[in-house]
C-alpha cells in the first residue's frame, strides 16, 4: 500500500537540515552532506549537513561556554527538570510526526516506532526530570588528624563532569538520543550529539522541540555525519571530557584509543550475542513465541536479541517447529502498513553483510530451516531465518550479526554448569534469559551467567529505573537507574576544619 505521511511530516522531510550549534541551526562548513535513505524503498527521502572537525570544534566550544557561564550553570535542579518534563511533553505532542520518521528513515514497523520508540524517549527524560534535585553528596565521619582535638567536617559534593559527546546508532534512533540526553542533563553537563549518518532525522526534529521548550544555547548541540569526520573528532577532541558510545564492540574499541588523548571518560554500550536457554519445564508456547517475536524485533538489528537459542533435548523439536512456524507467520513488509513486524534492514550494506554470515553458516554445514532469503521487492528485506545444527565455533554464532538470524542447539542433562558454560561461550556478556518454572534453578545459574541482565521466563533489559550494560566485551558502565547518572558526575570531597 502506498504511504502519505502527514503533511507535517512531508514539510519537515523538506526542509534544508543544518547543524544545530550553540541555539541556531547553520551549514556544514566544509559543506557536506548526507542522504537520508528510505530503506524500506531506496529512496532518498531528505537532505541533511554532515558535520565535519570544524563544526564539532565549534558544537565543543559552544556547549563548553554554556557549561561554564550563562544560565545552565546557575539554573537550580527542579529548573532542569522542568525543562526535562518540557521536552517529554513536547515528544509526545510531536509523536505522530516522530513515528513517522523512524518508520521512514530507519524502517521501524509502526508497532514498535508509535507503541514503544516515542513513548519510551518521553518516559526516559521525566524519569530523569525526577533525578535532577536528588543528585547528593554525603557527610563522612573522619578521624581527627594527629596532634588535633577534633575531626575536621569532612563531605562529598556530586558535580556534571563537563562536556559529553554522545554517539548514537542508527537501529533506535529516538530511543539513543533520549537515553544519552536524559542523564547528561539531569547532571547538568552539556552535550554535543552525533546521531547517526543514517538516521539523523528524528535527532534533528528533537533539536527543534529542544530549542522549543527553552532549553539555553549550547547546552545540547546535534551534529550528524560520519563515524570517520565527525565521530572521531568528537571522541579525539581535548575540549570534551566525556563520550558515550552505543554501537559495535569494534568502534567501541576504536573510541577507546580516541580517547586517551586527555584521558576523558568512556561509557560504551557495545555488542551482543545473548543466550535464550530453554529448560524442559518451560512455558513451550511462550518460550517460542518470545524468541522469535524478540530473535527479530527491529529486524534483529539489536544488541539484546536472542540469536543464541538453547533447547533442552526433551522438547528440542517441538520448541525448534513452534520458532520456525512463528518466525514464518511475521508478516515482512514496510514499516507503514499496520501488520508489518519485520521491516528492511538499514541499508544495503548491511543487508550484505547479513547475506554473507548466512553464506559462512550454510559453507560451515549449520541447516537452514527457514528463511535465508531477500525478499522479492524493492527494498533492503529479508525474510526471518532460523539455522539448526549450529555449534559454537561457527562465525554466526560466535559473532554478532545485527541481522534477522536466529542459531538453536540442542543441550543434555540439567547440570547447571554446563548450561552455564553453554551461555558463557562468548565474548559478548550483555542479556540472556533462562526460561524454567523452578525457581531454584532460576536463581542458580542468573548467579553464573556472566551478563549485565539475566531474565527469568523473560528476556531483555527491564524498566528504565534498572541499569542496563553488558559484561566483557559489551561495554562499560551502565545506562538507565541512578546507575545512569553515575558517568556524568564527579564527586568532590571537602574537608574543613574548624581550628
Amino acid at each position: 500500500m502506498d504511504f502519505r505521511p502527514t503533511p507535517e511530516t512531508t514539510e519537515f522531510l523538506n526542509r534544508e537540515h543544518g547543524l544545530l550549534i550553540a541555539g541556531e541551526w547553520t551549514r556544514a562548513r566544509g559543506g557536506g552532506a548526507i542522504e537520508s535513505v528510505n530503506p524500506a524503498t531506496e529512496q532518498v527521502i531528505a537532505h541533511c549537513a554532515a558535520g565535519g572537525p570544524d563544526d564539532i570544534d565549534q558544537a565543543v566550544a559552544a556547549a563548553r561556554r554554556a557549561f561554564e557561564h550563562g544560565p545552565w550553570p546557575e539554573m537550580s535542579p527542579t529548573a532542569r527538570g522542568r525543562l526535562l518534563w518540557q521536552l517529554a511533553d513536547a515528544i509526545e505532542a510531536g509523536g505522530e510526526l516522530l513515528t513517522e520518521l523512524e518508520i521512514l528513515d530507519n524502517g521501524m514497523p509502526r508497532d514498535p516506532a508509535a507503541t514503544q520508540a516515542v513513548p519510551g524517549a518521553a518516559k526516559m527524560l521525566r524519569y530523569y526530570a525526577g533525578w535532577t534535585n536528588k543528585i547528593t553528596g554525603r557527610t563522612i565521619p573522619a578521624d581527627p588528624r594527629p596532634g588535633q582535638d577534633t575531626a575536621p567536617l569532612t563531605y562529598t559534593v556530586r558535580e556534571p563532569v563537563g562536556v559529553a559527546g554522545q554517539i548514537i546508532p542508527w537501529n533506535y534512533p529516538l530511543g539513543m538520543a533520549a537515553m544519552k540526553l536524559g542523564p547528561a542533563l539531569a547532571a547538568g553537563c552539556t552535550v554535543v550529539l552525533k546521531p547517526d549518518e543514517h538516521t539523523p532525522l528524528s535527532a534533528l526534529y528533537l533539536g527543534e522541540l529542544i530549542r522549543k521548550v527553552g532549553f539555553p544555547p549550547g547546552v545540547v548541540n546535534i551534529v550528524p555525519g560520519t563515524g570517520e569526520t565527525a565521530g572521531a573528532s568528537l571522541a579525539t577532541h581535548a575540549g570534551v571530557d566525556k563520550v558515550a558510545f552505543t554501537g559495535s564492540t569494534e568502534t567501541g574499541r576504536t573510541i577507546v584509543h580516541a580517547a586517551a588523548g586527555n584521558l576523558k571518560r568512556v561509557s560504551l554500550e557495545l555488542g551482543g550475542k545473548s543466550p535464550f536457554i530453554v529448560l524442559p519445564d518451560a512455558d513451550l508456547a511462550e518460550v517460542a513465541a518470545t524468541a522469535a517475536r524478540l530473535g527479530f524485533f527491529l529486524q534483529g538489528q539489536n544488541c539484546q536479541c536472542p540469536s543464541r537459542v538453547y533447547i533442552h533435548e526433551a522438547v528440542y523439536e517441538q520448541v525448534v517447529d513452534d520458532i520456525v512456524a512463528a518466525a514464518r507467520a511475521l508478516p515482512v513488509g514496510p514499516g507503514w502498513e499496520p501488520a508489518t513486524r519485520v521491516g528492511p534492514l538499514i541499508s544495503a550494506g548491511q543487508l550484505g553483510r547479513v547475506e554473507n554470515y548466512i553464506a559462512s553458516g550454510l559453507a560451515d554445514g549449520a541447516e537452514l530451516l527457514t528463511g535465508g532469503t531477500r525478499e522479492d521487492r524493492v527494498g533492503y528485506f529479508l525474510s526471518p531465518t532460523v539455522f539448526a545444527q549450529t555449534t559454537g565455533d561457527m562465525r554466526i554464532v560466535r559473532e554478532e550479526i545485527f541481522g534477522p538470524v536466529i542459531c538453536v542447539q540442542p543441550f543434555s542433562g540439567t547440570e547447571l554448569d554446563g548450561i552455564a558454560q553453554l551461555a558463557n561461550d562468548t565474548n559478548y556478556g550483555l542479556v540472556a534469559s533462562v526460561w524454567t518454572r523452578d525457581l531454584s534453578v532460576a536463581h542458580e545459574l542468573a548467579g553464573r551467567i556472566k551478563a549485565g541482565v539475566v531474565g527469568i521466563n523473560h528476556h531483555g533489559g527491564g524498566d528504565i529505573c534498572a541499569p542496563f550494560g553488558g559484561y566483557k566485551e559489551s561495554g562499560w558502565n551502565r545506562e538507565f537507574g541512578a546507575e545512569g547518572l553515575e558517568p556524568y558526575l564527579e564527586t568532590k570531597t571537602v574537608v574543613i576544619r574548624y581550628r
